[in-house]
């Protein structure tokens, strides 16, 4: 189903007990870090791949650590994102790549391992949602649970000058 959203949209549903992974893709991040918050306030285990073009790009890192039990770094060039707690990993690469790494448990320990995920939330660019699209139903489809709940929320201008209406509303 697709369901379009914008100010005047559904918000995220946050359930509360499951193991959630989400995915956020440079802007992305910009939205997601709430999402993991209001996730993890609600007791659901939150593993968190925080993926950007370059380290130099990185925003909101100790809000986004204070969210999550874990974090995934990725970047695609530029410096590298130095883990600062423990559980925490880089890799550089793009986001996908960068869940294969996880699931081959080439990070360290899995905080939340892809058979325990209930929910996949992904927000970033249109490459990006393609992108884990194609993994989900390909490369990753071994390893996930057949029933769970993946949203993808693709970022998308705003049409302030139009009566406030997101451009989302005009798809």
């Amino acid at each position: 189903p697709v369901v379009v959203m914008g100010p005047t949209g559904s918000p995220t549903e946050i359930p509360s007990g499951q193991q959630v992974l989400l995915l956020g893709g440079g802007l992305g991040n910009a939205v997601l870090f709430s999402i993991a918050k209001a996730m993890r306030e609600n007791g659901n285990r939150v593993v968190y791949f925080a993926g950007y073009k370059k380290g130099e790009d990185l925003f909101k890192r100790e809000e986004i650590e204070r969210a999550t039990d874990q974090v995934i770094w990725s970047t695609d060039m530029g410096a590298a994102i130095e883990p600062r707690r423990p559980q925490d990993a880089h890799v550089r690469g793009n986001i996908v790549q960068a869940v294969l790494a996880y699931q081959r448990e080439e990070l360290g320990d899995r905080v939340v391992p892809l058979e325990s995920v209930d929910r996949i939330i992904a927000i970033g660019s249109d490459r990006m949602m393609a992108a884990v699209t194609a993994a989900r139903h390909g490369v990753l489809a071994p390893y996930l649970k057949a029933d769970h709940v993946a949203i993808a929320s693709i970022n998308s201008p705003m049409q302030c000058m139009m009566k406030e209406v997101c451009a989302q509303c005009l798809q």
